[in-house]
């Protein structure tokens, strides 16, 4: 996971970042509800310290489940980057995720990647 520094000339907001290190990523595996969301919680906050744009990838293709509680870190990670010129983008290939998405209203901003490479680059999965 490489670390980005702050440039001297933002340029515009959402860009793809020049190089693949310039991203920072976090990854979840099993379940994610209410009683187990706090690992998760902790990623997206350390994947946001320091200073400068945050370009920010979040891996689900291993979990297994998840509810709405996965919904308000996702929300807190993507309000921190957009306010740093950068962005938030999810990877999964699970209906369930999209579902909870949905429901919770935030699938447009957060459509599926199916891989990080493919988040890095904005093409968004083939549904």
């Amino acid at each position: 996971m490489g670390r980005m520094c702050a440039h001297p000339d933002p340029p515009e907001p959402f860009r793809t970042p020049e190089l693949f290190d310039e991203c920072r990523m976090v990854r979840a595996r099993g379940e994610l509800d209410l009683t187990t969301m706090t690992p998760l919680v902790h990623a997206l906050g350390d994947a946001r310290t320091g200073c400068g744009r945050v370009f920010l990838i979040v891996d689900l293709r291993e979990v297994t489940f998840a509810d709405g509680s996965i919904l308000q870190p996702l929300c807190e990670a993507w309000d921190d980057c957009r306010a740093r010129l950068g962005w938030v983008r999810v990877v999964h290939r699970s209906r369930g995720i999209e579902l909870v998405m949905l429901d919770g209203g935030v699938l447009g901003r957060f459509p599926a990647y199916a891989s990080a490479q493919d988040a890095w680059q904005g093409t968004l999965a083939v549904t």
